[in-house]
């Protein structure tokens, strides 16, 4: 029995590619602007402060990790978002999204339980008597020192 493609785990070296080109800002700023349509690759190194050959570098990284796409038209080279590498790396994720959500959750009603316990365990107040004022804290007074003693002579 042969089984799609679609229902395999991503290898892990394809989820590497992805996730290393994701680690840089450069990279992930090319795909937002491709997120909104094809742009040729002069178009897309304009905004950045960099050569075109370290830009280009860039550009490698993403096709290497399936990110990005380029054709060439004539004399100009187009670049365009390529979504599957990116869902697989969400997909990826959204497995531990499930596990620290359940985590934070039980989290969560732990505190809730040790806040609802801690509530309980207080002293009951008579409604309209103030607490005791020996149940409070009250500040230390500042010690003052007397005159300045007598120094002894060299």
């Amino acid at each position: 029995m042969v089984h799609s493609d679609a229902a395999a785990p991503p290898a892990p070296v394809a989820l590497d590619a992805v996730f290393a080109a994701l680690a840089d800002s450069t990279r992930r700023a090319v795909l937002e602007t491709l997120g909104e349509r094809s742009l040729s690759v002069t178009e897309l190194a304009a905004p950045h402060a960099m050569s075109l050959t370290g830009f280009m570098k860039h550009l490698r990284v993403l096709e290497d990790a399936g990110l990005i796409s380029r054709t060439k038209e004539g004399r100009v080279v187009r670049c365009e978002l390529s979504a599957r590498p990116m869902q697989e790396a969400a997909v990826w994720l959204s497995r531990y999204e499930k596990f620290w959500t359940g985590r934070l959750d039980a989290l969560a009603r732990f505190l809730y339980h040790q806040e609802q316990t801690e509530w309980r365990n207080l002293p009951a107040q008579t409604p309209g008597v103030p607490p005791s004022p020996s149940a409070a804290t009250t500040p230390s007074r500042p010690t003052r020192s007397g005159a300045r003693g007598p120094t002894r002579k060299r």
